[in-house]
């Protein structure tokens, strides 16, 4: 597990993925587009938090997102007070084209695995990922 966090933790990960996906995007602001796109609209702050970042600094890189056209913040209809983004047609446009870099890049990884492997990893993995998050709210 630490192996596989380590490698997916990689800057050139990212770097990687952003020239397979032909996009032109600063690396920092990536896994900030991609969490806006998969869990928007989102607060800043329990963006920040997913990400392990400081608040104030996704908050200028959020701004930054929104100045590119990728991103939209407004105020939260549950509390005026917190600012959510969500993504653009053009952020979601560019998710697109990452998503699909990663199932080219995802697809040489497993092109010699057998159709159940995949089949039983994925759903290991959920069932980790569930476990994780039960585990990680006491709630």
């Amino acid at each position: 597990m630490i192996d596989i966090i380590s490698v997916m933790n990689r800057r050139q990960g990212d770097e990687m993925m952003i020239r397979e996906a032909g996009i032109s995007l600063d690396r920092a602001l990536f896994p900030l587009l991609v969490g806006i796109e998969r869990r928007g609209p989102i607060g800043v702050v329990d963006l920040a938090d997913r990400m392990g970042r400081d608040y104030t600094t996704v908050s200028r890189q959020v701004a930054k997102l929104e100045s590119l056209g990728l991103v939209k913040r407004h105020a939260s209809e549950a509390d005026r007070r917190v600012s959510e983004a969500t993504i653009t047609p053009s952020g979601k446009a560019m998710t697109d084209a990452v998503d699909r870099a990663r199932e080219r890049i995802v697809g040489g990884m497993f092109a010699s695995w057998d159709d159940q492997d995949v089949e039983h990893l994925v759903r290991l993995m959920r069932k980790l990922a569930d476990a994780m998050i039960a585990s990680g709210d006491p709630s």
